[in-house]
Protein backbone atom coordinates (compact mmCIF):
# COMPACT_ATOMS: atom_id res chain seq x y z
CA UNK A 1 0.00 0.00 0.00
CA UNK A 2 1.46 3.27 -0.98
CA UNK A 3 1.35 6.23 1.59
CA UNK A 4 0.79 9.96 0.29
CA UNK A 5 1.01 13.00 2.39
CA UNK A 6 -1.96 15.06 2.51
CA UNK A 7 0.06 18.37 2.75
CA UNK A 8 1.67 21.50 0.39
CA UNK A 9 3.84 22.83 3.50
CA UNK A 10 7.09 21.90 2.32
CA UNK A 11 8.62 21.04 5.39
CA UNK A 12 6.15 18.52 6.15
CA UNK A 13 6.58 17.06 2.74
CA UNK A 14 10.34 17.02 3.25
CA UNK A 15 10.13 15.40 6.93
CA UNK A 16 7.31 12.79 5.69
CA UNK A 17 9.46 11.64 3.05
CA UNK A 18 12.80 11.14 5.01
CA UNK A 19 11.29 9.54 7.99
CA UNK A 20 7.87 7.46 6.44
CA UNK A 21 9.38 7.41 3.28
CA UNK A 22 6.63 8.38 1.32
CA UNK A 23 5.52 7.89 -1.99
CA UNK A 24 3.63 10.96 -2.86
CA UNK A 25 1.94 13.63 -2.44
CA UNK A 26 -1.89 14.75 -2.25
CA UNK A 27 -3.05 18.67 -2.24
CA UNK A 28 -6.47 20.78 -2.40
CA UNK A 29 -7.09 24.40 -1.58
CA UNK A 30 -7.26 24.41 1.93
CA UNK A 31 -3.71 22.66 2.06
CA UNK A 32 -2.29 25.51 -0.41
CA UNK A 33 -4.24 28.01 1.72
CA UNK A 34 -2.37 26.10 5.36
CA UNK A 35 0.78 26.27 3.39
CA UNK A 36 0.76 30.55 3.76
CA UNK A 37 1.79 30.65 0.11
CA UNK A 38 -0.08 31.48 -3.04
CA UNK A 39 -1.40 28.66 -5.51
CA UNK A 40 1.46 28.99 -8.16
CA UNK A 41 3.93 29.30 -5.35
CA UNK A 42 2.95 26.70 -3.10
CA UNK A 43 2.61 24.04 -6.59
CA UNK A 44 6.01 25.31 -8.12
CA UNK A 45 7.88 24.44 -5.06
CA UNK A 46 6.33 21.12 -5.13
CA UNK A 47 7.39 20.68 -8.39
CA UNK A 48 11.04 22.04 -8.17
CA UNK A 49 11.81 19.41 -4.76
CA UNK A 50 10.46 16.65 -6.97
CA UNK A 51 12.85 17.54 -10.00
CA UNK A 52 15.47 17.90 -7.27
CA UNK A 53 14.95 14.60 -6.00
CA UNK A 54 14.97 12.55 -9.51
CA UNK A 55 11.62 12.28 -9.81
CA UNK A 56 10.23 11.74 -13.51
CA UNK A 57 7.07 11.70 -13.56
CA UNK A 58 3.89 10.68 -11.22
CA UNK A 59 4.79 7.16 -11.54
CA UNK A 60 7.48 8.03 -9.84
CA UNK A 61 6.06 10.45 -7.41
CA UNK A 62 2.55 11.29 -7.85
CA UNK A 63 1.35 15.01 -6.76
CA UNK A 64 -2.50 15.36 -6.86
CA UNK A 65 -2.64 19.15 -7.17
CA UNK A 66 -6.77 20.56 -7.51
CA UNK A 67 -8.40 23.11 -9.98
CA UNK A 68 -9.83 25.87 -8.80
CA UNK A 69 -13.43 25.30 -6.69
CA UNK A 70 -14.85 28.10 -8.23
CA UNK A 71 -14.78 26.53 -12.15
CA UNK A 72 -18.21 25.36 -12.88
CA UNK A 73 -17.72 23.70 -16.86
CA UNK A 74 -15.69 20.81 -17.98
CA UNK A 75 -14.16 23.19 -20.29
CA UNK A 76 -12.80 25.55 -17.70
CA UNK A 77 -11.69 22.65 -15.61
CA UNK A 78 -9.77 21.35 -18.61
CA UNK A 79 -8.26 24.50 -19.49
CA UNK A 80 -6.95 25.05 -15.94
CA UNK A 81 -6.12 21.31 -15.92
CA UNK A 82 -3.16 21.81 -18.54
CA UNK A 83 -1.85 24.49 -17.28
CA UNK A 84 -1.09 23.00 -13.81
CA UNK A 85 0.24 19.97 -16.07
CA UNK A 86 2.77 21.76 -17.67
CA UNK A 87 4.50 22.85 -14.39
CA UNK A 88 5.63 19.54 -14.03
CA UNK A 89 5.16 16.24 -15.27
CA UNK A 90 4.75 14.48 -11.68
CA UNK A 91 1.11 16.15 -11.24
CA UNK A 92 -1.79 14.39 -11.59
CA UNK A 93 -4.56 16.81 -11.67
CA UNK A 94 -7.53 16.55 -9.25
CA UNK A 95 -10.99 16.91 -10.02
CA UNK A 96 -14.55 17.36 -8.24
CA UNK A 97 -16.96 14.63 -8.80
CA UNK A 98 -19.63 16.89 -10.29
CA UNK A 99 -21.33 16.10 -13.42
CA UNK A 100 -18.76 18.71 -15.54
CA UNK A 101 -15.81 17.17 -13.34
CA UNK A 102 -16.64 13.79 -14.82
CA UNK A 103 -16.97 15.04 -18.26
CA UNK A 104 -13.58 17.12 -17.90
CA UNK A 105 -11.78 13.87 -16.63
CA UNK A 106 -12.46 11.82 -19.12
CA UNK A 107 -11.74 13.48 -21.51
CA UNK A 108 -8.46 15.26 -20.26
CA UNK A 109 -7.43 11.37 -19.77
CA UNK A 110 -8.06 11.09 -23.19
CA UNK A 111 -5.57 13.70 -23.44
CA UNK A 112 -2.63 12.15 -21.58
CA UNK A 113 -3.33 14.30 -18.41
CA UNK A 114 -3.92 12.23 -15.70
CA UNK A 115 -6.36 12.86 -13.24
CA UNK A 116 -7.40 12.24 -9.17
CA UNK A 117 -11.33 11.79 -9.43
CA UNK A 118 -11.71 13.79 -5.64
CA UNK A 119 -14.53 14.12 -3.14
CA UNK A 120 -15.63 10.72 -3.93
CA UNK A 121 -18.37 9.46 -1.41
CA UNK A 122 -20.26 6.84 -2.68
CA UNK A 123 -19.40 3.59 -4.52
CA UNK A 124 -21.37 4.82 -7.33
CA UNK A 125 -19.59 7.77 -7.88
CA UNK A 126 -16.21 6.02 -7.82
CA UNK A 127 -17.35 3.92 -10.42
CA UNK A 128 -17.16 6.65 -12.95
CA UNK A 129 -13.76 6.97 -12.40
CA UNK A 130 -12.60 3.30 -13.37
CA UNK A 131 -14.74 3.51 -16.07
CA UNK A 132 -12.63 6.93 -17.43
CA UNK A 133 -9.54 4.88 -16.83
CA UNK A 134 -8.39 7.70 -13.96
CA UNK A 135 -5.23 7.36 -12.42
CA UNK A 136 -6.70 7.46 -9.14
CA UNK A 137 -9.70 7.91 -6.98
CA UNK A 138 -9.96 9.61 -3.92
CA UNK A 139 -12.98 7.78 -1.58
CA UNK A 140 -12.95 10.22 1.21
CA UNK A 141 -13.06 8.30 4.47
CA UNK A 142 -12.25 10.76 7.52
CA UNK A 143 -15.05 13.07 6.84
CA UNK A 144 -17.73 10.34 6.72
CA UNK A 145 -16.64 8.62 9.63
CA UNK A 146 -16.76 11.80 11.57
CA UNK A 147 -20.00 12.27 11.06
CA UNK A 148 -20.95 8.81 12.39
CA UNK A 149 -20.62 6.28 9.13
CA UNK A 150 -18.64 3.07 9.07
CA UNK A 151 -16.81 3.47 6.14
CA UNK A 152 -15.42 -0.32 6.09
CA UNK A 153 -17.68 -1.66 4.07
CA UNK A 154 -18.05 1.49 1.62
CA UNK A 155 -14.39 0.42 0.87
CA UNK A 156 -14.63 -2.81 0.62
CA UNK A 157 -17.50 -2.77 -1.98
CA UNK A 158 -15.44 -0.37 -3.97
CA UNK A 159 -12.51 -2.89 -4.06
CA UNK A 160 -14.75 -5.54 -5.16
CA UNK A 161 -16.22 -3.35 -7.49
CA UNK A 162 -13.00 -2.72 -8.97
CA UNK A 163 -11.75 -6.40 -8.72
CA UNK A 164 -15.37 -7.21 -10.91
CA UNK A 165 -14.38 -4.79 -13.64
CA UNK A 166 -10.73 -4.93 -13.89
CA UNK A 167 -10.49 -1.92 -13.11
CA UNK A 168 -7.66 -2.72 -9.75
CA UNK A 169 -4.23 -1.15 -10.97
CA UNK A 170 -5.33 0.67 -13.97
CA UNK A 171 -7.43 3.48 -11.47
CA UNK A 172 -5.95 3.26 -7.65
CA UNK A 173 -8.06 3.85 -5.22
CA UNK A 174 -6.64 6.61 -2.39
CA UNK A 175 -8.20 6.36 0.83
CA UNK A 176 -8.42 9.51 1.17
CA UNK A 177 -8.92 12.21 4.20
CA UNK A 178 -7.22 9.72 6.49
CA UNK A 179 -7.54 10.71 10.94
CA UNK A 180 -6.70 7.67 12.38
CA UNK A 181 -4.52 4.68 12.08
CA UNK A 182 -7.11 2.29 12.28
CA UNK A 183 -8.48 3.46 9.11
CA UNK A 184 -4.45 2.70 7.90
CA UNK A 185 -5.99 -0.41 8.65
CA UNK A 186 -9.20 -0.78 7.33
CA UNK A 187 -7.57 0.22 4.24
CA UNK A 188 -5.04 -2.07 4.18
CA UNK A 189 -7.09 -4.82 5.12
CA UNK A 190 -9.33 -4.08 2.31
CA UNK A 191 -6.95 -3.77 -0.66
CA UNK A 192 -6.48 -0.19 -1.03
CA UNK A 193 -3.59 0.95 -3.42
CA UNK A 194 -2.78 4.20 -1.65
CA UNK A 195 -3.89 5.89 1.98
CA UNK A 196 -3.40 9.69 2.10
CA UNK A 197 -3.18 11.61 5.61
CA UNK A 198 -1.79 14.08 7.13
CA UNK A 199 1.72 13.89 8.74
CA UNK A 200 0.45 13.83 12.83
CA UNK A 201 -1.74 10.14 11.63
CA UNK A 202 1.25 8.90 10.08
CA UNK A 203 3.25 10.39 13.74
CA UNK A 204 0.41 8.31 15.37
CA UNK A 205 0.47 5.39 13.64
CA UNK A 206 4.19 5.01 14.75
CA UNK A 207 3.39 5.33 18.27
CA UNK A 208 2.29 2.01 20.65
CA UNK A 209 2.22 2.20 24.86
CA UNK A 210 3.67 -1.10 24.56
CA UNK A 211 6.27 -0.40 22.31
CA UNK A 212 7.17 2.94 24.66
CA UNK A 213 7.43 0.40 27.57
CA UNK A 214 9.65 -1.80 26.12
CA UNK A 215 11.96 0.74 25.33
CA UNK A 216 12.27 1.48 28.98
CA UNK A 217 12.46 -1.77 30.01
CA UNK A 218 15.46 -2.72 27.91
CA UNK A 219 17.09 0.83 28.45
CA UNK A 220 17.37 0.13 31.95
CA UNK A 221 18.82 -3.84 31.22
CA UNK A 222 21.55 -2.09 28.83
CA UNK A 223 22.40 -0.06 31.49
CA UNK A 224 22.59 -2.72 34.36
CA UNK A 225 24.20 -4.98 32.35
CA UNK A 226 27.95 -5.57 33.47
CA UNK A 227 30.13 -4.22 30.80
CA UNK A 228 28.22 -1.70 28.47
Amino acid sequence: MKYFLDSAKMDEIKEAYETFGIDGVTTNPNHIMLSGKPFKTAIQDMADWAKEQGFKDYNDFPISVEVNPHLETAEEMINMAREIAKVSPCFVIKIPCTEAGCEAARKLEKEGIRVNLTLVFSPAQALFAGKYGCKFVSPFIGWKEANGEDCKQYIEDIVDIYANYGFLGETEIIGAAIRTPKQFVDCAVAGVDCVTAGLAVYKDAMHHPYTNQGMVKFTNAWDNTEGN
